[in-house]
């Protein structure tokens, strides 16, 4: 009776050891077959040489170095436009910005940019299965132009795709200052509502113009309404105060969100656009960053913002999901430095080129403006190595398309993955690149610029925005800074890309470009 008692528990013992082992191995193989959680981390007004990775000499950035050096670095890498509003529009739609008239520099109190009907990123991947969040900014619009920020305000990203939002509305300079939950805004007291207005100031409302003693940062152009926290704003507010957002404690505040959105969400593969916020203005660094560049505020908010992709990517590691989880990095367009504020970006800029060699920047049609640091990530998957091929940010859609096995996609958008993945250097035969109403050619080696009249304000504080009433060629495979023109003496280049930028862009040479509206 004994032995038979025996063999029935040795059995059952069996049997028992065998289910735990197959229900294992089914864990493990369902997790090798989990689609890879996807990551976007997108700066702002980070400049192709802003980062030590891309040649910067004065400013060490090992954290995002680590994220160049271990996956693909492009040298060609292109935002779609040289302005935030624009390019945030490209990744998140698959769509050149100019086929949207709208998609321009949006005031705080824009309605939204994308319409609730329209394909976009996160969309996609909801059909796919995943979680899709972003955190940080927005800068697309809200509502439909005339917002109550007092009650939800709607629609905003969670009605195009995203299914959690934590965002500021437009622009760290611009009104209203608070940070937005899913629609509404976080920390308001209903007896203090909020009141914002582009147009004219609120009675009583001080300003930086009027105001000056009351400013911690002085303006220099275009920053002079409303002051909050001792800055002067874009546009005029009223109300609100305990919903304003501490400058200082933006980029610790965004890392947290996007920290614990990870570790809430890490059962089930999710979508995370984390918009970061520098180094666009106001640059305002958390204290424990204050003078660590050399080159004040601007270099010291690029090291914090490295800081914060270090602590970031640390979150990923310990909760152990970095080996499923393909980083994108890049920046929404190129460097500026006076962009509304004194805070010696100009004066202590040292030796230190945020363009990296290339010429123009912000606002400008010339590769500066957007040609930009652009890095994929995913260990154990990507191997190192960089890459030439020419890629495009409105390219994300077509290539996780293909990535997580579907074929909806959008209008403008190209399959690149396997240039993502690093399994070739094929990237985009031809892109269109766009600056403030402007528009040109990228085609292999050359850039074509079409001849524009008029002029920009920003001219008058040193950006080159590239307008010239003539047209420009240049091979910038032999010339990186553009400094030879050779629309006059390579005709039959310049008759090739023209006509490859005319049916691109439907555009009838013979009748002349239009005089450009600038933005």
């Amino acid at each position: 009776m004994k032995i038979i008692k025996l063999n029935v528990l040795l059995v059952f013992t069996l049997v028992f050891a065998i289910g735990c082992k197959n229900q294992s191995e089914k864990k493990v193989a369902k997790k090798s077959e989990q689609k890879p959680n996807i990551v976007v981390i997108y700066l702002d007004d980070l400049g192709y040489g802003d980062l030590s990775s891309y040649g910067a000499t004065e400013l060490q950035t090992p954290n995002i170095d680590a994220l160049a050096t271990g996956g693909i670095k492009f040298t060609n890498g292109y935002a779609s436009s040289a302005t935030c509003t624009p390019s945030r529009y490209a990744l998140l739609t698959g769509m050149y910005p100019w086929r949207n008239k709208k998609a321009k520099i949006l005031p705080g109190t824009a309605p939204l940019l994308i319409s609730t009907e329209q394909q976009t990123l996160p969309k996609m991947l909801k059909k796919q299965g995943y979680q899709t969040s972003i955190v940080g900014k927005w800068h697309l619009g809200l509502g439909t132009g005339i917002v109550n920020w007092n009650e939800r305000v709607s629609p905003g990203p969670n009605e195009v795709g995203f299914d959690k939002s934590y965002i500021l509305a437009a622009t760290q300079d611009r009104v209203p200052t608070v940070y937005i939950k899913d629609g509404n805004v976080v920390g308001l007291d209903k007896n203090d509502p909020i009141q914002v207005n582009y147009k004219e100031n609120f009675e009583g409302e001080p300003t930086a113009v009027l105001n000056p003693e009351m400013v911690d940062m002085k303006w220099h152009h275009g920053h002079n309404n409303s002051i909050v926290n001792g800055i002067g704003r874009i546009g005029f507010m009223k109300g609100g105060e305990s919903a304003k957002w501490v400058d200082t404690d933006m980029a610790d505040h965004f890392l947290k969100k996007a920290q614990n959105y990870v570790k809430t969400h890490k059962d089930n593969p999710f979508f995370l656009y984390y918009a970061m916020q520098q180094p666009h203005v106001p640059r305002t660094p958390h204290p424990r960053f204050v003078g660590k560049s050399g080159m004040g505020p601007r270099g010291d908010v690029i090291l914090e913002a490295d800081w914060m992709i270090g602590e970031f990517m640390k979150t990923l590691k310990e909760e152990g999901i970095l080996e499923n989880t393909l980083i994108v990095f890049s920046s929404d367009n190129g460097p500026v430095l006076n962009d509304g504020y004194y805070d010696d970006a100009v004066e202590k800029l040292g030796k230190h080129d945020p363009k990296g060699g290339l010429r123009g920047g912000k606002y400008s049609i010339f590769e500066a403006g957007t040609r930009v640091p652009f890095i994929t990530y995913w260990k154990g998957k990507i191997k190192p190595a960089v890459s030439d091929a020419v890629v495009c940010q409105m390219d994300l859609m077509a290539s996780i398309a293909e990535l997580v096995g579907t074929e909806e996609t959008s209008t403008d958008s190209k399959n690149v993955l396997n240039a993502f993945l690093g399994n070739s250097d094929k990237g985009r035969d031809n892109l269109v690149i766009e600056a403030t109403g402007k528009t040109a050619l990228r085609s292999g080696d050359w850039l074509y610029i079409p001849a524009y009249k008029g002029k920009n304000f920003r001219e008058k504080v040193g950006i080159e925005v590239g307008n010239f009433p003539f047209e420009q060629l240049y091979n910038l495979k032999e010339d990186l800074g553009q400094h030879n023109n050779l629309a006059e003496t390579n005709s039959d280049k310049l008759t090739e890309m023209k006509a490859t930028f005319q049916k691109l862009r439907g555009l009838d040479f013979k009748k002349g470009v239009k005089e450009v509206i600038f933005r």
